[in-house]
């Protein structure tokens, strides 16, 4: 996913003059040409996540479509204060292009999780999340939306789903249909959910886009089934169980969830393992929808 970024980042810089690309010492030699072609608008300002964003608020009020590249929690955690007053409260745009996921640099312990970043950024309005799970996905996505003059956040992992399927900005994909509820799963958890929903007759929805969040969708979707609805995904559990209670409003419902816990996560390991630890395996994903909807 980090070479389909890069790809569309040096198309963009490369053929809009009113562009920049902003990087907090990650990314500095895959976008050295960047850097040495275009020394006005391509720039590496150092570990410096905070001033960063405000200086990317500021080239965006002057017309710029600013770009910044970093790690999800010094984006999302470090420079929030400077994402709800320089972007959002100013009603200007931009590009927060993130790598890390929640745990993708499992090895370098938790300073560099952030399992937090959808949450965390669901609360200061007008900004838009996006969480691609393949390079395609991006593709389309960052083609969608970099340059709707509004803040948006782009949640890149390095663990993509091998499956594809047609995504559209603002809009949940359809992957399956069912008459025993509804899977809502999001980014790289789609091919673990599709795995698990194989055998069950049950309808599955797939987030890229967080926010805005699709209600329509899965209004419709679950018009005439059960109104038993289940979340899997990789970010904090109840990163978006909002966005569903908001969605179903005036309805009786059920509602499980799969995702990493509201905790802090001291232990070290693989992504895999990781996963384990928080029962996003396969195996735990396959077995919590199955006792969800069948009671086994």
């Amino acid at each position: 996913m980090r070479r389909m970024m890069q790809k569309c980042i040096r198309n963009f810089i490369s053929s809009n003059s009113h562009s920049a690309l902003l990087l907090v010492d990650i990314g500095a030699w895959p976008f050295h040409d960047l850097l040495e072609k275009y020394p006005k608008r391509a720039k590496n300002i150092g570990i410096f996540e905070p001033g960063t964003i405000s200086l990317a608020a500021g080239l965006s009020l002057s017309g710029i479509i600013p770009i910044v590249y970093g790690i999800s929690p010094f984006i999302a955690q470090r420079s929030l204060e400077q994402i709800k007053l320089d972007f959002a409260y100013q009603k200007t745009g931009g590009n927060f292009l993130v790598t890390g996921a929640s745990y993708d640099f499992s090895a370098l312990g938790y300073s560099h999780y952030c399992p937090e970043d959808v949450i965390t950024l669901s609360t200061i309005p007008g900004v838009e999340i996006v969480t691609p799970g393949t390079p395609s996905q991006f593709e389309t996505l960052w083609k969608d939306c970099h340059a709707n003059s509004n803040p948006t956040y782009f949640r890149m992992t390095d663990h993509c789903n091998t499956k594809e399927c047609s995504v559209e900005f603002g809009k949940a994909a359809v992957l399956k249909r069912g008459t025993m509820g509804c899977v809502i799963c999001a980014a790289e958890t789609m091919d673990k959910v599709m795995a698990a929903a194989k055998e069950l007759d049950v309808t599955v929805l797939y987030y890229t886009t967080i926010v805005p969040f699709d209600s329509e969708t899965l209004q419709n979707e679950i018009a005439d089934i059960p109104k038993r609805i289940y979340l899997c995904t990789p970010f904090y559990k109840g990163s978006i169980t909002a966005n569903v209670v908001n969605a179903l409003k005036g309805a009786e419902y059920g509602i499980e969830e799969s995702g990493v816990p509201l905790e802090i996560l001291r232990n070290y390991g693989t992504k895999d393992e990781k996963d384990c630890y928080c029962g996003l395996s396969l195996e735990q994903i396959s077995r919590s929808m199955k006792s969800f909807f069948y009671g086994k």
